[in-house]
């Protein structure tokens, strides 16, 4: 049997399925005497349940960062969150139900409010209610809380897998994960891109797989089931294909980015928070070409002050030791809302106020952030690039800006170091002035996912219009180019850090176009290095 799905992870897992299933938890509603017994029980179990969230933070920081233990820190915050635990109190007081009962009958009222909200970012936070509702009853219920696969490694199969399940899970123990539904950008996703496991989403698979033996092809987002013995021996040789490839990029460590006719080229990583670091420095990567600011942002409930920014940069730029870390100022808007910035809904948030627009509309947010990258100049090599520049213009205010932070600085006395300062290019109004930008920055980032989508007119966002998303659709490659040749007539370099960048499809064309670097996922870093070398 052969189940088709969507890959967000690539590589070959063989073993056999094991289908994570929730505790079907019976919640039956109770007539209670007294009322005061049972509001100390849910007060009891919140401060329980909060334990072992911050348990989980804990264990979540250690294996997959920051950004992926961030759940569990929204997942407390809605323990204490005053409209949910009035709901819960006001239920078992006016009713004499159950705490049980009270809390189960909360969460579906606050998922389903949540899950009808236009706005994407809310419409996810459905889940965690549901996820914090089920540990609430776990505890009521005195049952065990944490998840499991068996003693054995095996392909993990769940209809959906919430944060807390897939941190309490034994890495060691998966060779893959697939789930009926999730996203691109689920926290299961993002968890087998960090764990570098096969992964599929939209898997329709049936209940009696569990136990069997199968294949996850994430090459070809398949989950074969009791494969024939010939396809079995194809799957274990192209796995051994794939061990053996990687085994062979190790070799290319401490290898320099270099064509066999001389043409060099940088090859960066692109991360989102300081645990990623380790990876950049593991795969060999010549320094950060993309490091995503704005998820300090969304790491936060309020806006991180100078200090916490500084302090961040200043570790990324010691962990790099001198090797150059390009860090995209503030990035906010569209698919990434964070709720304290008190953004407007908009109709069409991808063109919207977002990124520099914000930042120019309100320079104290911005300033902050400035002051503690330059700060932070003086611990390695910094370099600062704006994102979503539309005009020359825009280029001069922020300069204008800049050398308001610089004169600051002085005046108090805090040391900095030299910034090189660019630009992202996606707008394809920044393409078709590229000539003019170039005589005002020291370097172009040419961010491929925004281009293409502004290009095209296609919504990235929007599974529907997949089959027409076409990155190597020539107007983006010839647009490319003409940012390469009008860079470099100014005597600026250009580089690219979408994720056209790791498509080693086209890196022949990036290095005869004359791109000077490519910023990529770190797990590109060899494979990219590895074509490069052979041309």
């Amino acid at each position: 049997m052969v189940y088709e799905g969507k890959s967000v992870f690539s590589g070959i897992a063989i073993g056999k399925i094991a289908i994570l299933k929730k505790d079907n938890q019976s919640v039956k509603r109770t007539h209670v005497e007294n009322v005061e017994d049972e509001l100390k029980r849910v007060d009891v179990a919140r401060k329980e349940a909060a334990t072992q969230l911050q348990a989980l933070y804990q264990k979540a920081l250690q294996e997959v960062g920051e950004s992926g233990a961030m759940i569990f820190e929204v997942h407390q915050m809605m323990l204490e969150d005053q409209d949910y635990l009035d709901s819960i109190t006001n239920m078992i007081s006016s009713q004499h139900i159950n705490a049980e009962y009270a809390v189960a009958a909360t969460g579906d009222n606050f998922a389903q409010m949540f899950a009808a909200m236009d706005d994407d970012y809310l419409k996810e936070r459905a889940a965690d209610v549901k996820d914090i509702s089920e540990r609430l009853i776990s505890v009521l219920q005195g049952r065990d809380t944490s998840a499991g696969v068996g003693d054995e490694a095996t392909i993990v199969v769940a209809e959906d897998l919430a944060p807390s399940e897939t941190v309490q899970l034994d890495k060691s123990k998966v060779l893959a994960f697939v789930t009926r539904f999730g996203s691109s950008n689920s926290h299961t996703a993002i968890l087998a891109r960090t764990m570098n496991i096969p992964a599929l989403i939209s898997v329709d698979y049936q209940e009696e797989i569990n136990g069997k033996m199968a294949i996850v092809d994430g090459f070809a987002g398949k989950l074969i089931v009791e494969p024939e013995e010939a396809v079995l021996k194809e799957y274990e040789e192209k796995r051994r294909q794939e061990e053996e490839k990687r085994s062979l990029l190790q070799e290319l460590k401490g290898k320099e980015n270099v064509t066999t006719d001389g043409r060099r080229i940088n090859i960066y990583a692109n991360i989102g928070n300081v645990s990623d670091v380790a990876s950049v420095l593991q795969n060999d990567a010549g320094g950060i070409g993309l490091f995503r600011s704005e998820f300090i942002y969304l790491e936060k409930e309020t806006f991180p002050t100078e200090e916490e920014q500084f302090q961040v940069y200043k570790t990324v730029a010691e962990n790099m030791a001198g090797k150059k870390v390009i860090i995209r100022t503030l990035d906010i808007g569209a698919d990434k809302q964070v709720d304290y910035f008190g953004l407007d809904k908009e109709e069409n948030p991808a063109m919207g106020y977002r990124a520099i627009r914000i930042c120019l509309k309100q320079p104290d947010i911005f300033k902050t952030q400035l002051r503690a990258l330059f700060r932070a100049s003086i611990y390695g090599t910094i370099s600062i690039m704006y994102p979503m520049i539309i005009s020359v213009n825009e280029v001069r205010q922020i300069k204008a800006i800049v050398e308001e932070v610089k004169k600051e600085l002085t005046a108090e006395g805090i040391p900095f170091g030299e910034v090189e300062q660019g630009i992202m290019i996606e707008t394809p109004a920044a393409v078709m002035i590229s000539d003019l930008l170039a005589k005002e920055v020291d370097f172009f980032s040419i961010g491929t996912n925004d281009l293409t989508q502004y290009t095209l007119a296609i919504d990235r966002q929007n599974a529907k219009l997949d089959d027409i998303y076409d990155s190597h659709h020539e107007a983006v490659l010839r647009m490319i180019r003409m940012v390469v040749e009008n860079a470099h007539k100014e005597g600026i370099w250009a580089g690219i850090c979408g994720e056209l960048g790791a498509d080693t499809t086209l890196t022949e064309e990036f290095v005869n176009m004359g791109v000077d670097e490519l910023s990529v996922t770190p797990g590109f870093v060899l494979p990219v290095r590895k074509i490069v070398r052979e041309m």
